[in-house]
């Protein structure tokens, strides 16, 4: 099996236009000048450049905003700033959507078309709810198609998440935190530089209990976790030239309740992501080139401790264990003034175990066993790229065009109790690209337009996967399979002037032969992998705002400090084309129409005893629509069980009060969903009264309630010390 991406006629026109103003001739001698938004990113363009250079959009959640943030997970911190869509299926389990691309709904890496790295590398989960913020110094995001820097998964997105390190952290800091539902949380670093060598090492854990839900809720019994991480990374310089660093980090979750469509009071999951990255940089002493080898391994593994009573289980394990080993290696050239040209090889190499057992309700137990929910695969892939740039004009034109060509194979390897396995493997290639241009009108004022394209490569299971889902139907692979593909247009503009700064973007971006699961005809509860033949289409706008509210004022802080901030998008035309025609709704699934996140900081640093920071942030939840895998009852909870839900939109307000004991000793109290609102992003059936779920089916033996709803009012209180 063989695929491939290509763009069309008018792309390859505009590949050749820029190779033609690439050309020495019309280059520009490169002059300092001014930037707008100019924060330094690494994530779009796989190397440091400033954000106004960039042609797509990219939102960053610094070190700043991680730290005045009570996030626990990865998912929380990036929910409370509308980077998109999460599910939050659990306090270990979360899916996203941006702009369209979603992840798998159990996290799965090898499934996802929004592809999450940590450090520039594939991270090996898309899962981020079982990875904590605590050793981490910011979270780059792109939103669309980045497939020519990283390949396949990167359709709808990428989230960056960027470690500590001893150059982006100094000294020692500890916290410790409590609160709510039996809260106890912990983390400790400690960073510094000793001649050429600079080192981190950090640690963290924490649990919670089960929470209690909002207003006319009660307890959401099994929804408590622990957790635990560690990170080291240590970098020498070798001379003035050269350099090498190395990053060792383990990060997970234990114990996590996993309550699920039934409710479930036992179900358990144990999610752990670790990894190895050792990374060589050097350069010429004219700067004409530099260089990167990155290589890393990762160590990927979920534990599914679940059962189904409509199922006939009171046990059903799955293990699932993905190794990764890989090496970018990415020189980057002068060629002439304002030119420079990336070239990249990507060699990888991935495989994936599982394992699955399973024991019957009533004794003996004994019952048959099936294959698990992932068949067994190994992935190799090869990947060529090339990203060229242009400045001109006194840097205020910057023009890029990308390339990649991927080659890869997916091999069916044998798999525990999978009946009828189709062995052997399958080749693949793809091709994409990105073309785009920033021009810089005014000082303060900048454009950016892109056309990017994305593709997913078929899993083993999507092939030829033959296995049952924990209430018993069957899923059975297809080997003529096609990629996903997407394809997106952006435009966009940043303004920047005396404390106000504004990003807006307008886009489409298409996701064509998406694979899904299709009940097979004439067949009850028996379902086949196909290429869905109709589109999803988003049409959107996005906005980023920030506002130093006395410096846009011009008034005399004399201390104090204001700012207030805006993240948000509206999706105006949000359509799956390829909808069954009994659907009620064309409007794409877990996406919301429009989410916002709006705050303001205020306070003071001097001139008082204790200098304080008040700040407030609502976070807008807005409409979704959604198939649900719950069991409701009918007509009251729905008229079909395919009938298609609109979620509403609801806020949820967060406050937090800080204050500077004394240097560098800093307490806080904050308060999460202040006005006690029970809802939930995803999920249909909450916790309340008249209940529309179906309590036949219920999994929680009498302990809690039925239901789920996030979290209620919570109080954290916490300590921060740095030394």
């Amino acid at each position: 099996m063989s695929f491939l991406v290509r763009g069309r006629q008018p792309a390859a026109s505009l590949v050749a236009l820029f190779c033609v103003a690439s050309s020495p001739a019309w280059s520009q001698d490169r002059t300092a000048g001014p930037t707008i938004l100019d924060e330094i990113v690494v994530t779009s363009t796989g190397r440091p450049e400033p954000r106004s250079r960039i042609t797509g959009t990219v939102q960053v959640l610094d070190s700043e905003a991680i730290a005045r943030s009570s996030a626990r997970s990865v998912t929380e911190l990036m929910a409370e700033n509308a980077v998109g869509f999460f599910s939050e299926w659990s306090p270990g389990q979360t899916s996203i959507n941006i702009r369209g691309g979603a992840t798998d709904g159990q996290g799965k890496d090898f499934r996802s078309q929004v592809l999450v790295l940590i450090n520039g590398r594939r991270a090996g989960t898309a899962n981020i709810s079982k990875l904590s913020p605590a050793d981490v110094e910011r979270i780059e995001v792109i939103r669309g198609p980045a497939s020519v820097i990283y390949g396949s998964g990167a359709m709808g997105g990428v989230v960056n998440i960027i470690l500590r390190n001893g150059r982006n952290t100094a000294g020692s800091a500890a916290e410790t935190q409590g609160g709510s539902w039996g809260l106890l949380q912990g983390r400790a670093h400690t960073a510094g530089q000793r001649g050429p060598t600079d080192y981190y090492i950090g640690l963290s854990g924490g649990r919670r209990d089960s929470y209690a839900s909002g207003a006319g809720g009660g307890l959401m019994a099994n929804t408590q976790w622990q957790r635990l991480g560690v990170t080291g990374a240590f970098g020498h310089q070798l001379n003035d030239l050269n350099r090498i660093d190395v990053t060792l980090r383990s990060d997970g979750i234990y114990d996590a309740g996993f309550r699920g469509s039934s409710w479930s009071t036992f179900n358990r999951d144990q999610r752990t992501n670790a990894s190895f990255d050792f990374v060589y940089s050097g350069r010429t002493a004219s700067d004409v080139a530099r260089w990167a080898s990155h290589s890393y391994l990762v160590e990927d593994q979920d534990i599914f401790r679940w059962a189904s009573r409509s199922g006939g289980t009171r046990l059903d394990i799955n293990r699932r264990h993905l190794t990764i080993m890989g090496t970018k290696l990415e020189p980057i050239f002068s060629l002439f003034p304002g030119n420079e040209l990336l070239l990249g090889l990507n060699l990888e190499r991935s495989w994936l175990r599982s394992a699955r057992y399973r024991e019957a309700i009533a004794p003996p137990y004994t019952m048959a066993q099936v294959a698990p929910q992932d068949a067994n695969q190994t992935d190799s892939l090869m990947a060529f790229y090339a990203e060229n740039s242009q400045r001109l004009f006194d840097d205020r034109i910057v023009l890029r065009a990308g390339l990649r060509h991927t080659r890869g194979s997916t091999s069916f390897d044998p798999t525990p109790n999978l009946a009828n396995q189709q062995s052997g493997s399958r080749p693949y290639t793809a091709t994409t690209y990105t073309v785009g241009g920033t021009v810089r009108a005014t000082e303060h004022l900048s454009f950016r337009t892109g056309v990017s394209t994305g593709f997913r490569a078929p899993t083993a299971t999507e092939l030829a996967g033959d296995y049952t889902v924990l209430a018993g139907g069957q899923i059975f692979g297809n080997p003529n399979l096609r990629p996903e593909t997407s394809r997106q247009y952006e435009i966009g503009g940043t303004f920047s002037w005396n404390g106000l700064n504004i990003d807006a973007a307008l886009f489409q971006n298409t996701i064509s032969h998406r694979i899904i699961s299709q009940r097979r005809a004439g067949a009850l509860n028996v379902s086949d992998y196909v290429n869905n033949p109709g589109d999803i289409v988003i049409r959107g706008v996005e906005l980023q705002a920030s506002l130093d509210v006395l410096r846009a004022f011009s008034a005399r802080p004399n201390g104090w400090h204001w700012s207030v901030f805006a993240n948000g998008g509206y999706n105006f035309d949000m359509r799956d084309f390829g909808a069954a025609t009994t659907a009620n709704s064309r409007q794409v699934q877990r996406a919301y129409k429009y989410q916002a996140s709006i705050g303001t900081r205020f306070g003071q640093r001097t001139g008082v005893d204790i200098p304080w920071t008040f700040s407030v942030t609502g976070i807008l939840r807005g409409p979704i629509w959604y198939d649900t895998e719950e069991t409701l009852v009918i007509p009251a909870g729905e008229p079909s069980s395919s009938y298609i839900h609109q979620k509403p939109a609801f806020w949820v307000w967060n406050a937090r009060l800080e204050g500077e004991l004394r240097k560098g000793l800093t307490a806080y109290v904050a308060m999460n969903n202040i006005f006690n609102v029970n809802q939930h992003a995803l999920f249909i059936a909450l916790d309340q009264q008249p209940f529309i779920g179906n309590a036949s089916v219920s999994n929680t033996n009498g302990i809690g309630n039925m239901g789920n709803s996030m979290p209620g009012r919570e109080i954290v209180v916490g300590l921060k010390a740095a030394f």
